[in-house]
C-alpha cells in the first residue's frame, strides 16, 4: 500500500526559491501599478522584499521564523485604502498564477492574507 503525501503549502509555493520568485513578480506588478505605486515611493525595496519572503515562509509553514512589528503598525502611516488592498491582492494572485503556484494553494495564501485586511486598511 502506497501512502499519500500531503504537500505542505510552504512546498506548495516552492520553498524559499518559489517564494522569491512569487514575492519578485508580485513587486513588479505592484509598483507598476499606478494606484499602488505611490505607497512605496521611499520604501527600501530590497529590504521589503526580503521580509515579505520571511512573512510568506513562515506563514505557509516554512522553517523561517518571522518577527516584525505589527502590522497595524507598520501601515498606519500610509492611509491604505480598501480598494488598494483588494488590488494588492489581486496582483498577489496573478503572481501565484504566474508561478505555477497551483490554485487551492493560491486560495490558502489569500485566505490567510484576509484577516489582516483590518490591521492594513486604515482610510475609506
Amino acid at each position: 500500500m502506497v501512502e499519500a503525501t500531503t504537500q505542505t503549502l510552504y512546498q506548495a509555493l516552492g520553498y524559499d526559491v518559489g517564494i522569491r520568485a512569487v514575492v519578485d513578480d508580485f513587486y513588479g506588478r505592484v509598483l507598476a501599478d499606478p494606484q499602488l505605486s505611490p505607497y512605496f515611493e521611499s520604501v527600501d525595496m530590497t529590504a521589503l522584499r526580503r521580509h515579505q519572503v520571511g512573512f510568506l515562509s513562515a506563514a505557509a509553514g516554512g522553517p523561517k521564523q518571522y518577527s516584525s512589528r505589527a502590522l497595524s503598525d507598520a501601515h498606519a502611516h500610509l492611509s491604505v485604502t480598501g480598494e488598494a488592498f483588494d488590488r494588492v491582492v489581486t496582483h498577489l494572485v496573478a503572481s501565484l498564477d504566474g508561478c505555477g503556484v497551483d490554485a487551492e494553494s493560491a486560495t490558502q495564501v489569500v485566505s490567510a492574507l484576509a484577516p489582516l485586511r483590518s490591521d492594513i486598511v486604515t482610510s475609506a
